[in-house]
């Protein structure tokens, strides 16, 4: 007998339907095993999909575990958000109210719901995550940066400032001089680097344009990228305590990023929407 599961697919920092980055969420996920997990991620093949479990940690609502088609992360921002809206709907409440407690590898993540009004008035639920502390930070080397520089086709030279944001992925900051030369980036089709690029628009709008590449794909929009963008621009006092990034113009995406750092965290957030929801059968019968 197949076991079955509910499934959800998740649009995250969405702007207008299927703007954002999808994720897959398999809810009651416990039985599966890490195996069975890696396989099915690999098979629905989005950039991560996540899986609904009991929590292990009092405090926790529910646990997580994050696939790529190629390995588990220990965290990830827009499945962190994704899955919470998904958990959402299934009716579950939250031990704290407006704030709900993810458990995954790297620990507690807390996230919280808030209902805003858009610039037509219409009301809106975002999503945010308390961005996790860094498993690594402080400058690249000299090899980082040229390694880095070489899988995106750039030259060192065009580098304005750089670091480790490592909350999980792994990835490597660069910024650039500004939003357009982010957006002019041409990487190589196959590379071994995960690289966040970053650079300021002039005016009014967005404060930052954001790209992210992993192993030669790039991915839409990616939270646990810019919250460690958000803890590097936050250091360097280059942004206000509340700003967005745009992320995905170059993949035919139109993701937004809210940050707001509360002087304590910094919280990323975006718009979540569920766009297909139904049964997944992860039974090893034909």
């Amino acid at each position: 007998m197949g076991m079955e599961h509910e499934y959800f697919e998740v649009d995250v920092f969405a702007t207008t339907a299927f703007s954002g980055n999808p994720l897959a969420v398999i809810a009651n996920a416990g039985e599966l095993d890490s195996e069975q997990m890696q396989a099915i991620a690999r098979w629905i093949n989005f950039s991560e999909t996540s899986f609904l479990l009991p929590p292990t940690e009092s405090s926790a609502d529910y646990r997580v575990r994050i696939f790529t088609p190629f390995e588990e992360l220990p965290f990830a921002g827009h499945p962190t958000l994704g899955s919470a809206r998904a958990w959402r709907s299934l009716g579950i409440e939250p031990h704290k109210h407006g704030r709900i407690v993810q458990e995954c590898a790297i620990g507690l993540v807390t996230i919280q719901e808030e209902t805003i009004r858009n610039d037509a008035g219409k009301k809106q639920k975002i999503y945010s995550f308390a961005t996790p502390d860094l498993l690594k930070s402080g400058p690249l080397t000299h090899a980082e940066i040229s390694s880095a520089c070489e899988a995106l086709n750039i030259e060192p030279s065009d580098v304005v400032d750089h670091a480790w944001g490592d909350n999980g992925p792994g990835w490597k900051i660069l910024q650039l001089a500004n939003a357009d030369a982010v957006k002019a980036i041409k990487p190589q089709a196959s590379h071994n680097e995960k690289v966040g690029v970053v650079g300021a628009y002039e005016g009014e709008g967005p404060e930052y344009e954001v790209r992210a590449f992993m192993f030669g794909l790039e991915d839409p929009v990616t939270g646990s990228l810019n919250g460690s963008v958000a803890q590097f621009m936050r250091e360097r006092n280059h942004v206000p305590d509340s700003y967005t990034a745009t992320q995905g113009s170059q993949m035919g995406r139109a993701g937004v990023v809210h940050v707001f750092d509360d002087g304590k965290d910094i919280w990323i957030g975006g718009i979540v929407h569920i766009r297909v929801s139904g049964t997944l059968s992860s039974g090893k019968s034909l």
